[in-house]
């Protein structure tokens, strides 16, 4: 049996744009589609986009092309298939990929290019992954929207004036335009959970440590890697082959990774749920709360018990993330900071400054009051299973934008309100699609779950999912 003929790059795209990983999978291993053909309409479709969305800061077409043809003469052999064989995929530049450019979406790393794979890199390719490039970022991931220095703004495929989210901007933008089923990002302050949020797609940041992240990040306690994809099957599917121990990463989590592909496919009912509008400090939209709100009333209607609750944090944790995030991000930037402050993104620097100003007493105080809310939210799941909130206060905003007109009394990140808290803590973390607000904007819903538990997360998130129409969960992208 042999490969149908391809039709083109082009004609292809209207079936693949909306196909899941799974169903690619299974489509090649059936030698029902090509790896090379796939490959070659995500190449098109990423170069054909780059001026409208900006998703790329590299593509790696010589190489994509070379391991899709490995992985169509395996198939072709009947050689053992690998858990992503053949599908495309992307990765953020802030994760290594060997002999590629790695400059974490700054001028001031520009010329650097890794020496090693990223844990997360090698998992995916040995599964048979082709990734076809790296996607773009904030500057060193500082800002929760799509643009840096480096590489410009990237943008929404739901409306080109707004930014897609960040800092995983550019990973977001191409899984939601299509261009690949799914791409790895990172989240140290919800930089997954914000772009899947503004984009309609699932996004997984699972326990600190699942998911090792090496080489050392510029913020090694708050750091993850993780999949976003235009499904919460697709986002397991990927996170089933990322997760796992390595002794790079010294935070790793050891012991089996939970079964999460499975967990996608479970019931929900009896599941205890928190759900909190505000966390205890947030200030949402109506619109946003209107489609969580009838989230809250879904997980009811699956057969969970739901009980609303307001102040899941005695006080907003802002400032304990702030200390922890932008000191060990200026403390890698510090030589430019005082040299060649022009180099860097202002509204980056800006935040940068009082981080690096910081007095030690100040700083390990903070250190122990993360430590002591990390033991309250221990607490608060002794009841719960999991915790339910909006992603974000906000549908998107204007691309080239840093805060929302209703929210400028907030810095840089503590406008998201929702997501850093659990970077804080290290709690697996999700955000899946809760539906379209008026703008026609995607509104995401946030679910948090028990340390070490994603299964959880996993199987709220996709019973949730299952629910209504997904058809929104990728806009029609025309290029």
């Amino acid at each position: 049996m042999f490969f149908r003929a391809s039709t083109g790059a082009r004609n292809m795209s209207s079936e693949f744009d909306t196909m899941s990983a799974m169903e690619m999978r299974r489509r090649i291993a059936a030698r029902e589609i090509s790896p090379v053909d796939v490959t070659r309409r995500a190449l098109a479709k990423a170069e054909a986009t780059q001026s409208t969305l900006n998703a790329f800061y590299i593509l790696m077409p010589e190489q994509a092309l070379a391991a899709a043809k490995v992985a169509e003469d395996a198939v072709m052999k009947g050689a053992p298939l690998g858990a992503i064989h053949g599908i495309p995929f992307s990765t953020k530049d802030l994760i290594a990929v060997k002999g590629v450019g790695y400059a974490s979406g700054s001028r001031t790393m520009a010329g650097n290019v890794a020496t090693v794979d990223a844990p997360s890199v090698e998992r995916a390719k040995a599964a048979g992954g082709i990734l076809i490039g790296k996607t773009t970022t904030s500057e060193f991931g500082c800002k929760p929207v799509g643009d840096s220095p480096l590489t410009g703004i990237t943008r929404n495929p739901w409306n080109l004036a707004k930014t897609p989210g960040g800092s995983s901007a550019g990973a977001a933008a191409s899984v939601a335009a299509g261009i690949t089923p799914f791409a790895l990002g990172t989240d140290g302050g919800g930089s997954i959970r914000i772009p899947a949020s503004f984009t309609g797609l699932s996004g997984l940041k699972g326990q600190f440590g699942r998911v090792p992240v090496w080489p050392t990040s510029a913020t090694p306690t708050l750091a993850h890697v993780g999949p976003l994809a235009r499904s919460v099957t697709d986002t397991a599917l990927l996170f089933s082959v990322i997760a796992g121990f390595d002794r790079r990463d010294p935070a790793g989590v050891a012991g089996p990774v939970p079964d999460v592909l499975g967990a996608s496919r479970a019931s929900v009912a009896g599941l205890k749920v928190a759900y909190s509008a505000t966390l205890g400090y947030a200030r949402p939209d109506p619109e946003v709360l209107k489609l969580t709100d009838r989230a809250a009333r879904t997980f009811e209607e699956l057969g969970c018990q739901v009980d609303q609750v307001e102040n899941v944090f005695e006080a907003d944790p802002a400032d304990l993330w702030t200390a922890e995030f932008y000191a060990g991000v200026g403390i890698r930037l510090r030589s430019f900071m005082e040299n060649q402050r022009e180099l860097l993104d202002p509204a980056v620097a800006d935040v940068l400054a009082p981080a690096l100003d910081q007095e030690m007493r100040d700083y390990y105080t903070k250190v122990f009051a993360r430590y002591a809310l990390r033991d309250h939210v221990r607490g608060f799941f002794e009841k719960y299973d999991i915790l339910i909130s909006p992603t974000l206060p906000v549908t998107s905003l204007d691309a080239g934008k840093n805060i929302p007109d209703a929210l400028t009394d907030r810095n840089l990140v503590s406008w998201v309100y929702y997501t850093y808290p659990f970077n804080l803590t290290g709690h697996p973390a999700a955000s899946v699609c809760a539906g379209l607000a008026s703008d026609g904007m995607p509104v995401g819903l946030q679910i948090i779950g028990r340390s070490h538990r994603e299964e959880d997360v996993i199987r709220a998130a996709a019973a949730f999912e299952r629910t209504f129409d997904r058809g929104y969960n990728v806009k029609p992208f025309e290029y």
